[in-house]
């Protein structure tokens, strides 16, 4: 598990794209077996367990059919990484019996067991795939540091995937093509600049296909998806932004499926409103300036271990808040779902003495090991339970507005206090 585990029990970084999801990519830059692929070179950064890579190989032999060209030869231009060991070797296993079911033997894609981040991997006229979906707080530290000095995009709170573009982008030949299904985030917020001044600068976006509010994966994910699609070429300054309320709107696309707006990439950002009349902007004052609060909710270093429905029977009431999560606030409704976290933080903002509380010690300790690992924690072993971010009690009885974080929601919702 390179990146530990997920409150469902899966791994962080592993997302399955369901098989309708991989085909429609595939066709949408042009790896389709009704052209010849003999020389198309074809890379995925983070194969997994080969989503990709067995449609990849299967619409490469249907070419080779159709073409007469040696396929066990032209296998040699699937390049294909993966960095877990455990799902490389799912990953050959499935490939093995994919070419065993086509006859093929003694021929293999290339295969790697290694970080692609940081590996000499050549360029390649296609590269696509699903980068892993690793949160800023759960890359290991001495992987940021690394990170960072290779990777100029790679900056404030980002994401593992924003490393992927920028190094996929790196891979592609001229004119060669990028096709991701990833987080939408960067197209609009703060860690996203750098990656879109890169693409501004070398690149031309071609479309951004928002599946946010629908589930592209094989489990239910909160991770606002969306395909990209960009090429190695001079930026055209257009990009074509598509949005989806059902996967089935996918076989439409180009035909029926309008885009819902261009967004302009040679600006700095994509998504900025264009003001008819500029004396508006005298009116308008920021939100601060008119006595309210902002925050962006809780940073727990493990919400594993600190949010559960189940505390009740755990711990100490004493000790719990009832907290809100990002599905709370999903398809236009506002409905809690009875999570509660477990506050470390007294109402004077102080970490609490656990020896008052015998209930929470055992559970805090039960679970001691993966609180350690915590950089917050590793700075101050003595704090070893506390959260990234102290708790304020009074939030919870104070009147919110409350904005689903690019979640396709219509609507801001309004908590009372209650």
């Amino acid at each position: 598990m390179r990146y530990g585990t997920r409150s469902n029990g899966n791994q962080h970084g592993l997302v399955l794209t369901k098989p309708f999801i991989v085909s429609k990519m595939l066709d949408l830059i042009g790896y389709d077996e009704r052209f010849d692929l003999s020389n198309t070179r074809v890379l995925e950064p983070a194969a997994g367990e080969g989503a990709f890579a067995i449609e990849i190989i299967s619409r490469l032999y249907k070419s080779s059919q159709r073409f007469g060209f040696d396929f066990s030869d032209a296998l040699k231009n699937i390049c294909l990484f993966e960095i877990d060991e455990m799902l490389s070797r799912r990953l050959l296993e499935r490939v093995q019996s994919e070419l065993i079911n086509l006859n093929i033997k003694n021929s293999l894609p290339q295969i790697y067991v290694q970080d692609y981040l940081i590996s000499e991997v050549g360029t390649f006229d296609l590269v696509i795939g699903n980068p892993p979906y690793v949160r800023h707080e759960n890359i290991p530290e001495d992987k940021k540091e690394l990170y960072r000095s290779v990777f100029g995009t790679f900056s404030h709170r980002s994401d593992l995937y924003i490393a992927f573009y920028e190094k996929a982008l790196t891979s592609l030949n001229t004119d060669g093509k990028l096709s991701f299904i990833c987080s939408n985030r960067w197209l609009k917020n703060q860690y996203g600049k750098r990656l879109r001044e890169l693409i501004k600068n070398r690149f031309s976006l071609l479309e951004v296909i928002d599946l946010e509010e629908t589930n592209p994966f094989e489990e239910e994910v909160i991770a606002y998806p969306a395909i990209t699609n960009i090429k190695n070429t001079i930026n055209s300054g257009k990009a074509e932004y598509y949005k989806s309320n059902d996967l089935s709107d996918l076989e439409r696309f180009k035909t029926k499926f309008k885009p819902l707006r261009r967004l302009k990439t040679n600006s700095g950002n994509w998504f900025s409103l264009e003001l008819k009349d500029r004396k508006q902007l005298s009116s308008l004052d920021a939100i601060q300036n008119q006595g309210f609060n902002i925050g962006i909710g809780v940073a727990t270093g493990c919400d594993s271990v600190f949010i559960r429905k189940d505390f009740e029977a755990l711990v100490e009431n004493e000790v719990l808040l009832p907290i809100l999560i990002s599905k709370d606030l999903k398809a236009d409704q506002f409905n809690w779902s009875g999570h509660f976290i477990l506050n470390p933080y007294d109402e004077l903002g102080r970490l609490i003495n656990l020896n008052e509380f015998p209930k929470a010690k055992n559970y805090l300790e039960k679970h001691r090991s993966s609180l350690e690992k915590r950089h917050i924690s590793r700075s101050n072993s003595s704090f070893w339970f506390r959260t990234i971010d102290k708790i304020n009690h009074h939030l919870t009885s104070t009147p919110k507005i409350l904005l689903p974080d690019i979640s396709g929601n219509q609507y801001i919702f309004i908590d009372k206090g209650k």
